[in-house]
């Protein structure tokens, strides 16, 4: 029996690889004789672009950068050399995770840390940049990745505004860039499918997380959209809303104003990269799972995207998944996690204590065999 192990990230509490290896241990235990690989997913949330680095076996280039609040903080991209592409992850710099209790200002928060790795990367000799953008803690439209490429944002005086600076972006009246501009192309990966204007755009959905107030949201998507219109009008482009461009804060929006983007569903280029399907072909079995299984893993999450791959070839597939709101859509076997406290300071250690338990007490399920 071939076993597929592919779980994504259980978010906040264990990485996808230490994932994979717990339920890997729990099937040789109990099933010596099944072979087993591991393949752990990503979807363009956190960390999608440092897994690739890993799975692809890519170069990575790690140093000093800025967090979203202008902090020190450790940054790097992975490298491809033969084709010149480097793989950065938002989170990695501008990400909610890296902040832990701070208090959250998404008047201040700025993705200027993230464009300083890639200026890295493009005096690296980069020429195509893959930007993973799950798990941002601005909405800045990118503007901070801008200034950092040489598209400076300026006051009412003509004066070059400094980054991470409080409302930064309602005192942008003027822009400018340089005309030695970096020729470079990105794909952006999404793991949501959000537009960045209305009820179900970037503000008014994502900014709570990122510490907007609800009686803010308003008046912060006026001052976006008048950001938005000065950045198109200095492209001389017109501004079209796309699929996406509500991931991270409208970074997709800001810079496809001056540089080449296709945006990407994150789990579609994350299979296509490490060649799933393949792997799914080879399968017998396949166990996914990811912390919270419910309607937004439908949006494009790499579970339900690999549920779909599953089905089509006719293969049986399990999800390890809690929550309240876990559905059980069409998988053969559904493994339920018990709710962690995260107040407890070893919650994770519980994690992977409660992941083991599960997967045990479903061991005499058919789908095993």
């Amino acid at each position: 029996m071939n076993v597929l192990i592919s779980p994504n990230a259980f978010k906040g509490t264990l990485a996808a690889e230490e994932v994979g290896e717990i339920i890997q241990s729990c099937i040789i235990e109990r099933y010596p004789e099944y072979q087993t690989k591991i393949v752990p997913l990503a979807d363009g949330g956190d960390g999608t672009c440092s897994l690739l680095t890993k799975v692809l076996n890519l170069e990575y280039e790690e140093f000093w950068t800025l967090n979203a609040y202008g902090r020190p903080i450790r940054g790097g991209f992975g490298w491809s050399a033969t084709d010149k592409t480097a793989f950065v992850d938002i989170s990695d710099a501008s990400g909610l995770g890296s902040l832990r209790n701070q208090h959250l200002d998404p008047f201040v928060a700025s993705t200027f840390g993230t464009g300083m790795i890639l200026q890295k990367a493009i005096e690296r000799g980069a020429q195509h940049i893959v930007l993973g953008l799950g798990g941002s803690a601005s909405i800045d439209l990118g503007t901070g990745i801008l200034a950092s490429l040489g598209i400076l944002m300026l006051d009412e005086k003509g004066r070059e505004l400094t980054p991470f600076s409080p409302k930064y972006l309602s005192k942008i009246k003027h822009i400018q860039f340089s005309p030695k501009l970096p020729k470079i192309e990105f794909t952006l990966l999404c793991d949501v499918r959000n537009f960045f204007f209305g009820k179900h755009g970037a503000i008014q959905v994502f900014g709570p997380q990122k510490g907007l107030n609800p009686e803010d949201a308003d008046s912060f998507e006026k001052t976006c959209e008048e950001v938005l219109f000065k950045l198109y009008g200095k492209s001389k482009k017109e501004f079209i809303e796309e699929e996406g461009f509500g991931a991270a804060g409208g970074i997709a929006a800001g810079l496809s104003a001056f540089f080449p983007c296709e945006i990407k569903m994150g789990s579609s280029y994350f299979f296509e990269k490490v060649k799933l399907p393949e792997y799914v072909d080879w399968a017998d079995l396949i166990i996914t799972g990811e912390g919270k299984y419910d309607t937004q893993s439908k949006g494009g999450k790499a579970s339900f995207e690999l549920l779909q791959l599953a089905k089509n070839q006719g293969k049986k597939i399990a999800l390890i998944s809690g929550g309240e709101d876990l559905i059980e859509d069409d998988f053969d076997l559904i493994i339920r996690l018990p709710d962690l406290d995260f107040s407890k300071s070893d919650y994770s250690s519980t994690a992977k204590l409660n992941l083991v338990a599960s997967i045990k007490n479903n061991f005499n399920s058919r789908f095993w065999t």
